[in-house]
């Protein structure tokens, strides 16, 4: 057979010609060779080798990321730190609707729906980043790119580190939600036994190693786990959306089978010390926290078809149908509660669990609490892996150490705990924020949107982004109690267990990072190109030697550089 017959298609895409966003320059060409199509091209010019399998489409892009957010066992979770249940929840009706809404199509051709309605705009600006950018560095890369030059590297490393901090306190906090319903089962069945903060600690951190044993499998075994645990997630939801209205006992405690609802919409839970309106505001943790798991899909991009518009999609719906859900849970609970303020203080030291006992018989809702068990699992074990490509078992083992460390604050009562729920919110809007007010503040024309852009609205919604940002960051740092009433166990450690972490990073960066520290590096050949023609002839040239063996014994390309600002 002719050598001819051998040869492999080779990418001849200038960066310039591809729709996207790249640390390379416009006039470098990525050189490999190797069967590719689309998403591979797209990738190439970005700096990367294509490495992985394409399984991911939107649908499973989707159903992981929604898994990932567990609406149920992270309702179950932050219930607690909802004190104003019913304007909160128009709040999420109105986020999940805006983004469902307009979000999908983007900005395809002229068509983005009406942007001036409310919703989460970090979520759309994310997924406008991620169309240009389809690579699983994510924000990361994004930050580095868009950044002035000689800030890349600082941008990116803010933005890595916030978004590892995110990362750390995900698990930490889920089974933090995951032991209390537990011990919570325990009591129900046992009204003696009032559970510890020991108890909730040491239950927590054995959850975190059996997690942590389950990541360090063979990636094959993770991904069927993950998998079985999405489907788990999304069934348990609709089953028990469907289960606490069907099955609720509120007529035979004397009352009506729901709340009216001009007392559902009319009355408001004063949890804080503070005014109505920040009190409102102090409750959206729960919706942030649960909401920062939607970038999912960005950081799988290389291994979804199609990536610049599925995966952008995927991001866009997942918060979508995550915010109507949640939206509808909400629904659910606040018509069906009978008192709130004994279900935030009951004995069982978990809010959600005195609720189901509220309003359904015992046995319902210890069914219902295993659901949610099991579920909280499934998530806490898949914010440790996500994604199936590789097990990067140190990086487990060592946020698991980390996170069992930050359990400890499970010893200062409940408020102090939610510190792990503010801390990943907290996290995740400064990592998902830096790229994005780099995009509207800084960047000017050297962005190059995807297919999926915001066209028109791209800078207003921005904006609004890192307004809503600004304006909740200080929020969500603030204790519930005031004046005298403030105390060790009242006060919401989050300004110390994120900031700190913070400034010494910073501190890291000016007095060593700068000076080794690149931002993203490539693995990919690539040449600038003066000559287009010439250079893809010496391109030719170096693959038939490459082919024949004159080129050297092993025939490997160079080096890749390392780019970056």
């Amino acid at each position: 057979m002719e050598e001819q017959d051998h040869k492999m298609p080779r990418h001849t895409k200038l960066v310039a010609e591809e729709q996207v966003t790249s640390v390379l320059a416009p006039r470098h060409l990525p050189v490999y060779e190797r069967e590719s199509n689309a998403d591979d091209d797209a990738l190439a010019v970005l700096g990367y080798k294509p490495e992985f399998k394409r399984d991911f489409t939107l649908w499973t892009s989707f159903c992981l990321s929604f898994a990932v957010l567990g609406l149920l066992p992270s309702f179950a979770s932050t219930l607690y730190y909802v004190s104003a249940h019913s304007l909160a929840t128009f709040a999420i009706a109105a986020a999940g609707l805006s983004c469902l809404g307009h979000g999908l199509r983007g900005h395809t051709g002229h068509d983005v729906g009406m942007a001036h309605r409310h919703g989460f705009y970090p979520v759309r600006r994310n997924a406008e980043l991620c169309s240009a950018m389809p690579t699983s560095g994510g924000l990361y890369y994004a930050a580095a790119v868009l950044a002035p030059p000689g800030w890349g590297p600082l941008a990116s490393w803010l933005t890595g580190w916030s978004n590892w901090l995110m990362q750390v306190t995900g698990a930490p906090s889920v089974d933090y939600g995951m032991a209390s319903l537990m011990l919570a089962a325990a009591s129900i069945q046992n009204p003696a036994f009032v559970p510890q903060n020991y108890q909730v600690f040491l239950l927590t951190a054995f959850i975190m190693l059996i997690q942590a044993c389950v990541s360090s499998m063979p990636t094959k075994s993770i991904a069927s786990f993950n998998s079985y645990g999405s489907t788990l997630n999304i069934i348990a939801f609709i089953v028990v959306l469907i289960t606490i209205p069907a099955a609720t006992n509120r007529t035979g405690q004397g009352l009506p089978r729901f709340t009216p609802s001009s007392i559902m919409w009319g009355n408001f839970h004063e949890g804080t010390d503070f005014s109505k309106g920040v009190s409102l505001l102090m409750s959206f943790v729960a919706v942030i926290w649960t909401m920062s798991g939607y970038d999912a899909p960005f950081h799988l991009s290389e291994e979804c078809s199609n990536a610049n518009i599925a995966s952008p999609r995927a991001i866009v719906l997942t918060s979508g149908v995550g915010g109507i859900f949640g939206w509808f849970f909400q629904l659910v609970v606040a018509y069906t509660v009978v008192d709130i303020d004994l279900a935030l203080e009951s004995e069982l030291g978990q809010p959600f669990a005195a609720y189901l006992l509220q309003v359904l018989p015992q046995k319902i809702a210890l069914a219902i609490l295993a659901l949610t068990i099991l579920c909280a699992f499934s998530m806490g074990q898949g914010c440790m892996s996500i994604g199936h490509t590789r097990t990067p078992v140190n990086a487990v083992w060592l946020n698991t150490s980390i996170g069992i460390v930050m359990d400890l604050l499970i010893f200062g009562g409940p408020l102090a705990a939610g510190a792990l729920f503010s801390i990943g919110a907290i996290a995740a809007f400064v990592a998902f924020t830096i790229p994005i007010a780099i995009r509207v503040f800084f960047v000017g024309n050297r962005f190059r949107p995807g297919p999926w852009d915001l066209g028109q609205f791209s800078t207003p919604i921005g904006t609004l982004a890192c307004a809503f940002v600004l304006l909740m960051v200080p929020l969500l740092m603030l204790p519930s109690v005031t004046g005298s009433g403030l105390d060790a166990a009242g006060m919401n450690w989050t300004c110390l267990v994120y900031g700190g972490p913070m400034t010494f990073i910073l501190i890291w960066w000016f007095r060593s990072a700068r000076e080794w520290f690149k931002g993203p590096k490539v693995n990919i050949e690539h040449r600038l190109l003066d000559d287009a023609a010439a250079a893809l002839d010496e391109i030719d040239c170096d693959m038939e030697k490459s082919r024949t063996g004159s080129s050297g014994k092993d025939g490997k390309a160079p080096e890749a550089e390392s780019q970056g600002h």
